[in-house]
């Protein structure tokens, strides 16, 4: 497995797919409780177009360092630039969920000359106190010190109950696969989850976000509800926003064809080299 070692306590766990030598890059930023290989639903679509594709666990994440934090999304911002000017990428499309679409418009703000355009799904630039409460019962969760626990203790905040009914044999599988989670990961997810808390205020930096941003949310999440990708959209200058019905926070697992669609459709729109 490749690492990156940014310093002699943070290394940097990345994958690469599609085109080494494309003359795009798509980088993929997880949700806070995921990897890079959550991506591979959608990474796919883009090997094929020819993009070069890139994907890593930000530190505190599951392959990832995990040293003390708390850390801050600028932090985060500013090991993804040095993992690229390492990887040798000059520019790069950006879509992050969740946590990976914070990191993502905080990168935009301070990296501008390295951002094509940025893809938010489901992500906030503030927070209000139900939000709090949910990050608050996952630390709470994590001090079981058992990731199985914790996996059924957070699913209900994060997917649709449809989603859930229709989907309980792959959640039990992913359930029981918690089980061999490495030992600090919980460790890890609580610094994250201080780091969110603490540092995702950043309404009154996205006017500094130039490139082009597309808003996804889902409608039915309960975590981060549309009312934020709404102020995402409205304080950034070159955003579109659209919403995809029947779907909970990690839309682009339970609605993944329409959210590929979307994105793929508003990069080829922003994407110089194949028109």
């Amino acid at each position: 497995m490749p690492y990156f070692e940014y310093t002699k306590e943070i290394s940097l766990y990345y994958e690469e797919h599609g085109n080494p030598e494309g003359k795009e890059t798509v980088v993929f930023m997880n949700g806070v409780m995921a990897s890079a290989n959550s991506w591979s639903v959608l990474w796919p679509a883009f090997e094929k177009a020819g993009f070069r594709v890139i994907a890593h666990d930000f530190k505190g994440q599951l392959r990832s360092s995990k040293p003390a934090g708390p850390y801050t999304f600028a932090q985060h911002s500013e090991e993804t630039k040095a993992l690229l000017e390492y990887l040798h990428v000059e520019k790069a499309h950006f879509v992050g969920t969740s946590y990976g679409g914070e990191v993502a418009m905080k990168f935009a703000a301070m990296f501008p000359e390295m951002t094509a355009s940025i893809s938010i799904i489901d992500s906030v630039s503030e927070l209000d106190p139900v939000c709090k409460g949910f990050v608050t019962s996952w630390k709470v969760l994590c001090d079981t010190g058992d990731a199985e626990t914790f996996f059924w203790g957070m699913l209900p905040s994060i997917y649709g109950a449809e989603f859930i009914e229709n989907n309980m044999e792959m959640l039990s599988a992913r359930a029981a696969a918690m089980k061999a989670a490495p030992a600090d990961y919980l460790e890890g997810q609580k610094i994250l989850y201080d780091t969110f808390a603490d540092d995702v205020y950043m309404t009154d930096e996205l006017p500094k976000i130039q490139c082009p941003a597309l808003i996804i949310c889902a409608e039915n999440d309960i975590l981060k509800p549309p009312k934020f990708s709404k102020i995402i959209a409205d304080n950034i200058p070159d955003s579109e926003y659209i919403t995809i019905p029947g779907a909970a926070h990690v839309v682009f697992l339970e609605k993944t064809r329409e959210v590929e669609t979307a994105i793929f459709g508003f990069i080829m729109k922003h994407c110089g080299a194949f028109i």
